[in-house]
């Protein structure tokens, strides 16, 4: 499985050849949602959080004697029946979402997203990414030689929205892109399938490629 392989001035200058056991499996939608809905419980923050009676300021002191007053009994202004009392049910910061994943699964659904970027004409692969400066400009030229190449990436979309792979550390790339709405840059060996679902176009070098095939498959070509 072999796929075009660009400069950044847009010219074609090779081909890449892709490992099916990553780029060419079958697409389960199902897996992908599984993992999907994982993920995002995983990140989710728990926030809401109502006092228990035993939270709520104040209380100590019984209100009044516990008999011949001729009303209720009462042991706190905090109980749950009195206005400005702790809340009974209410959500409490002790929960938890998180669910567990199976590793085999999340890497299963991740190989089929990359699967269907290929498939879909949505992946890009140029020889290398290299800014000298690190500046927006510099890195707008570059998506405007891409322009010429690739119909799907254009300036008269309302919005870019491409995520970037990169293989190493790179600061002038990281930099350039800040300014740029619907642009994102993560590592190649900490791919997720919620930001490659969340952008439309995957772009990526060729050694970034390299560092998938290696982060990915080292575990299965050890056993």
């Amino acid at each position: 499985m072999k796929i075009s392989v660009y400069n950044q001035e847009g010219e074609e200058v090779g081909k890449q050849e892709l490992n099916p056991a990553i780029f060419d499996i079958k697409i389960k939608p199902e897996v992908i949602h599984q993992v999907v809905v994982a993920q995002m419980a995983n990140a989710r923050q728990v926030l809401a959080h109502t006092k228990t009676r035993g939270e709520v300021r104040g209380g100590g002191k019984k209100p009044w004697k516990q008999k011949g007053t001729g009303r209720a009994r009462a042991g706190t202004i905090r109980s749950p029946l009195w206005k400005g009392g702790g809340i009974v049910f209410g959500p409490t910061k002790e929960r938890n979402f998180s669910q567990k994943i199976n590793k085999k699964v999340k890497k299963k659904a991740l190989f089929m997203t990359l699967t269907d970027k290929v498939k879909s004409n949505l992946m890009i692969i140029l020889d290398k990414f290299f800014l000298k400066e690190g500046k927006t400009k510099e890195f707008l030229k570059v998506l405007n030689n891409l322009d010429k190449l690739f119909p799907l990436i254009n300036k008269k979309s309302q919005k870019k929205n491409i995520l970037i792979a990169i293989e190493s550390k790179n600061e002038n790339l990281v930099r350039a892109t800040k300014n740029v709405s619907g642009i994102e840059t993560i590592r190649a060996d900490c791919l997720n399938v919620i930001d490659l679902l969340k952008y439309k176009y995957f772009l990526i070098a060729q050694k970034g490629i390299e560092k998938i095939e290696e982060t990915y498959l080292k575990s299965n070509s050890n056993k």
